[in-house]
């Protein structure tokens, strides 16, 4: 035994996880992955960032007995009126995948030029302990969607979002570069002394 404290990340997505765990690498813990609890079942999610994932941290800290961490994010384009927002993971149907989603938003913004391209990303962390202690932080990332998927890093909507503070695409990003200018990674920054209190 190592003595440190377990810490749950309460996700089923991989790439999410493997995020989380690097944003977060110095934290000296002992990484949980969500499969470690088959019994888990996480809340459906609604339209608030904030209930979305303290929802998923609790109710992982409650069924498992340990500290978890969770978050929800999504991208949101002001032309779309915020669309994709909270249900990024789910839009344009439940039956497809990131690519999927990635061309469904393609062809949605089709014909949309300049200001209309304009984007953001954006994320609320969580953490939630079993005696019901919680707290959550927010981030944000702003860009535009790109006309057509670059680079081969990250995963979601990544490949089709330009970065305007590195004028780079996300996912031409190296992992650090990413997680330096990410809302996943300014959000859990933003969170960080607040979790590591409570370790």
């Amino acid at each position: 035994m190592s003595g440190r404290p377990e810490l749950v990340v309460a996700t089923g997505n991989r790439g999410k996880l493997r995020e989380i765990q690097s944003i977060l690498a110095d934290l000296p813990v002992v990484w949980r992955a969500l499969d470690a609890f088959p019994d888990i079942r996480l809340p459906e999610e609604g339209d608030d960032y904030q209930a979305n994932a303290l929802a998923k941290a609790r109710a992982t800290a409650r069924a498992s007995g340990r500290l978890a961490v969770a978050d929800d994010s999504g991208l949101e384009v002001a032309w779309l009126g915020g669309l994709p927002g909270p249900r990024s993971a789910r839009y344009g149907g439940p039956s497809l995948d990131d690519a999927g989603r990635v061309a469904h938003l393609l062809a949605e913004m089709r014909g949309l030029e300049g200001e209309q391209r304009e984007a953001r990303f954006v994320c609320v962390a969580a953490w939630a302990a079993p005696d019901g202690a919680s707290d959550t932080a927010f981030g944000e990332c702003r860009g535009r969607i790109l006309s057509a998927p670059r680079g081969r890093g990250g995963f979601g909507y990544d490949p089709v979002f330009f970065s305007t503070e590195l004028q780079a695409g996300m996912a031409e990003l190296t992992e650090d570069r990413k997680h330096a200018i990410s809302h996943r990674g300014r959000a859990f920054r933003a969170l960080r002394a607040s979790l590591v209190a409570r370790l």
